[in-house]
C-alpha cells in the first residue's frame, strides 16, 4: 500500500512540502451531473428561473470556488491559478445538466482539487438557484476525468457512464 503524503511518520496530518518540486504546467478536468425534472431544465434552457441566469451564476461560483479551494480543504496549497473555466451540457435523457470544469496552473503541485471543487460548487449553485421549483434534484458523478503534468504524469478516466 502506498504511503499517504499528507501524513507524517506518526500518522498526523501535515501539508506536503512541495518546495523541491519543479514548476511545471499542470491541468485538471472534472465533471458532475445535476438531475432534475424536465420542467426545471426548461427554466434553465429558457432563462426564466426566478433567481436569474442559472448557468452564468453557477459558472462564476465554480470559478470562484476553484480560486478558494485552499480555504475550503485544509491541506491544499494556495495556488496562482492561470485558468479556470466551467461549462455545461443540457441533457434530456437523463434529464439534467452535465457540469465540467478545467483548471490550469504553472506550479509545484496539481490542480485536481481545484477542478473538483469548481464542479461541486457549480452543481450546488444550480441546486440553490432552482430548489424553489425542484427540491428533488440530485447531484452525482463528481469525479476527476483528466489531469496532466507533475511527477506522477497524466491520468484519464474511462468515459462517463450514462446516468
Amino acid at each position: 500500500m502506498a504511503k499517504l503524503s499528507h501524513l507524517n511518520d506518526k500518522g498526523e496530518a501535515r501539508m506536503v512540502d512541495v518546495s523541491a518540486k519543479t514548476i511545471t504546467q499542470r491541468s485538471a478536468r472534472a465533471e458532475g451531473f445535476v438531475a432534475m425534472a424536465p420542467a426545471t431544465l426548461a427554466l434553465v434552457e429558457g432563462g426564466t428561473a426566478k433567481k436569474g441566469d442559472v448557468l452564468a451564476t453557477a459558472r462564476l461560483a465554480g470559478i470562484m470556488a476553484a480560486k478558494k479551494t485552499h480555504e475550503l480543504i485544509p491541506l491544499c496549497h494556495p495556488l496562482a491559478i492561470t485558468s479556470a473555466g466551467v461549462d455545461f451540457q443540457l441533457s434530456r435523457e437523463p434529464c439534467g445538466l452535465y457540469v465540467s470544469a478545467e483548471v490550469k496552473v504553472a506550479g509545484q503541485t496539481g490542480v485536481e482539487m481545484e477542478a473538483l471543487t469548481a464542479v461541486s460548487i457549480a452543481c450546488l449553485t444550480i441546486y440553490d438557484m432552482l430548489k424553489a421549483v425542484d427540491k428533488a434534484m440530485t447531484v452525482s458523478g463528481i469525479r476527476l476525468i483528466e489531469k496532466t503534468g507533475g511527477r506522477s504524469g497524466s491520468f484519464r478516466a474511462e468515459r462517463r457512464s450514462e446516468r
